[in-house]
């Protein structure tokens, strides 16, 4: 696990966070929240996102929720106004919202399906989500980073054994296309001031992409591992870093190679 950094104040920040009613993107909306920044929970459930925004609440944190789907690059927009109206800026974007393999193959990890027997549709549909949906958040959130001079993308992303593991079409290319993406983002924004860096959390985590069956005999990281990391890149501290990869389980050894405090 990794050890925390100095705690952030993040008051005055303001946050979007895809897929933010559930699981990574919970516990990293949660931490940021937390150390005291306005979160914009963006998802596509209404019901589990009620559930995630009155939890949060209760707990005297600044959360807005937004019914989104980041295949649609209208609603998209429509939040970004909505942001810009409503916060008056966005200070960073945390791509999060993507579906897994169980939506393609419930029996994904005990019976792995070949890729030529994988609907077309099903592939369609994860890219659309995983990798468009990145881009089109991305695309949309940029000129109001470069209206304020200032900006911050993270995008979540895996294990590079997953994107090469026998029956991960189509979840393992979707993510390794989003880290091209953000890696040429962050070339594309440099001068810009936007920084653009990669989160994953190392493991397997305890989310609703593993069957429950498998739960019981997979070492499981906790949504929580992403804390630590996704305040840092929130903060200050991590302003100028971009072009990252970080590995949340790692993410103590991550600052002391570079020199920052860890604890």
């Amino acid at each position: 696990m990794a050890s925390n950094p100095p705690q952030a104040d993040l008051q005055g920040q303001r946050i979007l966070v895809t897929g933010a009613s559930s699981g990574l993107g919970l516990a990293m909306a949660s931490a940021l929240a937390e150390a005291g920044a306005t979160v914009v929970l963006a998802a596509r459930g209404l019901e589990q996102l009620a559930r995630a925004t009155t939890t949060l609440k209760k707990q005297g944190y600044d959360v807005q929720p937004r019914i989104l789907d980041v295949r649609d690059e209208s609603a998209i927009g429509a939040t970004m106004d909505w942001v810009q109206k409503q916060l008056g800026g966005l200070d960073m974007l945390v791509n999060n919202a993507g579906i897994g393999m169980r939506t393609v193959n419930p029996d994904f990890l005990t019976a792995p399906k070949p890729f030529y027997r994988v609907a077309t549709e099903a592939f369609t549909d994860m890219v659309a989500t995983n990798l468009t949906g990145y881009f089109l958040m991305a695309k949309a959130a940029v000129p109001l980073f470069l209206a304020q001079g200032r900006g911050k993308i993270v995008n979540i992303s895996i294990n590079r054994e997953t994107m090469s593991r026998k029956g991960f079409i189509p979840y393992g290319p979707s993510r390794a296309a989003s880290e091209s993406l953000a890696a040429i983002m962050a070339e594309d924004l440099r001068e810009d001031r936007i920084d653009v860096n990669l989160l994953l959390p190392g493991g397997a985590t305890d989310t609703g992409m593993i069957p429950d069956q498998q739960r019981a005999v997979i070492p499981l990281l906790s949504p929580d591992i992403m804390a630590a990391p996704i305040v840092f890149l929130a903060s200050s501290a991590a302003d100028g870093i971009t072009g990252e990869r970080i590995i949340a389980r790692e993410f103590s050894d991550w600052l002391r190679q570079r020199g920052l405090p860890a604890s």
